[in-house]
Order: structure tokens, then C-alpha cells, then sequence
């Protein structure tokens, strides 16, 4: 993190402001060593300990409005390339460097600290219209990692749902898809993710029983 920047609203500060560091840093449970989560609720805890964006996305954006998205823009622990963020099965895990293991959590859902950093109109709408939104992570073997560190999937659950397909479009079949898949352990669905798939499986109840 380069610097708090306050905010309205609780907690009073974001700490979107992420910029590049050089060397070693160190993977905890709950993030980057140096970085910080001024909002957990919302935007870090057990499951949101990373967020992951990739080169290709950001590359979109740059040539959208013409100017640079360098990495840590977007608020962004990790800027990746080669490797699918918004295109990531949920549950699915890396491998980065030679010791951290990640799992694929779910969706980062753009807010208005976001637009406010990002000072462009209608930002939320659009960012959302995209769809091209990165993927958050759990943290499951701490370690040491660097820019440049290979990332490689070790993991991949079976049910085949992405981070940027649910995000799109969260169809009561999917939401079925991912509840059986964390009943078999296939993953463990992120307690955030679980209350929009329980939104959308009773909706589909509810739709039945009309």
C-alpha cells in the first residue's frame, strides 16, 4: 500500500492506493506484509487476502481511457500475466514462486471508493458492464514471493464456473453447481460468495413456487 486516502463513510480511510514494490515480500494469512486492509468487511479478511488482476484486462482499460493503469492501480496485490483472473474457476488454486498457495475466492464487486480513486464518470456501471473485474484469494500456504515469480494452476474444481461468469450472470443452476461443489470439497466457498448463492437459489425457489 502507498498511502491511505480517506474516505466518506466507516472506515473513514481506503487503502486502494497500491503501487509496485521491488524484492521479497512476505504472503500471511490476511495479505501482503506492509500492505493493509483498512475495510475487511468488505474488502479483505480469511478470503479476500489478495486480489488478483491481470496485464491482458488491465491493457484493455489503458486503451479505454487512454491513459496508464500501471499495476496496483485498481487496488490490485497482484498484477498477472498469462494467467486468467476474471477467467479463473472458483476454487480453483496457484502456485506462485516457490511456496504460496492461493484459491480462487470469487468476485471483487467495484464500490464508490473505487469510483472516487478512479475520478471517471459512471465508473461502477462501466466497470461492471465489462465484466472484467479480477478475482480475490485466499491465502493457503504462507511464503515469500517477488515480481516476476511463475504462477502456476495446480487445482482446478470440476463444476468449471469462473470468477467472471458468475459475476455476469449468477443463474440459480450455478449457484446449485457451486453449493454441491463445496459439499463434495471440491473448494471452500467464501462465506461472501455463499450469501449471493443462497440469494440466487432462493430466488429460483421462490420463482418455482408462484
Amino acid at each position: 500500500m502507498h498511502q491511505l486516502k480517506p474516505v466518506t463513510g466507516a472506515p473513514g480511510v481506503t487503502a486502494i492506493d497500491k503501487r509496485p514494490v521491488e524484492g521479497r515480500v512476505k504472503v500471511h494469512r490476511l495479505g501482503l506484509h506492509g500492505d493493509v486492509q483498512a475495510d475487511r468487511k468488505h474488502h479483505g479478511g480469511w478470503d479476500k487476502a489478495l486480489y488478483a488482476y491481470s496485464a491482458e484486462e488491465a491493457e484493455h482499460w489503458q486503451e479505454k481511457l487512454g491513459r496508464d493503469v500501471p499495476p496496483g492501480y485498481f487496488g490490485e496485490n497482484l498484477r498477472t500475466r498469462g494467467i486468467e483472473t476474471t477467467g479463473a474457476v472458483i476454487g480453483e488454486r496457484w502456485r506462485i514462486g516457490e511456496s504460496v498457495e492461493v484459491e480462487v475466492t470469487m468476485p471483487r464487486v467495484p464500490c464508490v471508493n473505487f469510483a472516487t480513486h478512479m475520478a471517471e464518470r459512471q465508473w461502477v456501471r462501466r466497470f461492471t458492464e465489462a465484466g472484467l473485474v479480477g478475482t480475490y484469494l485466499r491465502v493457503v500456504t504462507t511464503g515469500v514471493l517477488e515480481a516476476g515469480d511463475p504462477i502456476e494452476v495446480i487445482r482446478r474444481p470440476e463444476h468449471g464456473i469462473t470468477v467472471g461468469r458468475w459475476f455476469t450472470e449468477p443463474h440459480p443452476e450455478d449457484a446449485q453447481s457451486l453449493t454441491d461443489a463445496d459439499a463434495a470439497g471440491e473448494f471452500t466457498m467464501a462465506a461472501a460468495l455463499r450469501s449471493y448463492v443462497d440469494k440466487a437459489l432462493r430466488r429460483a425457489e421462490s420463482a418455482v413456487g408462484r
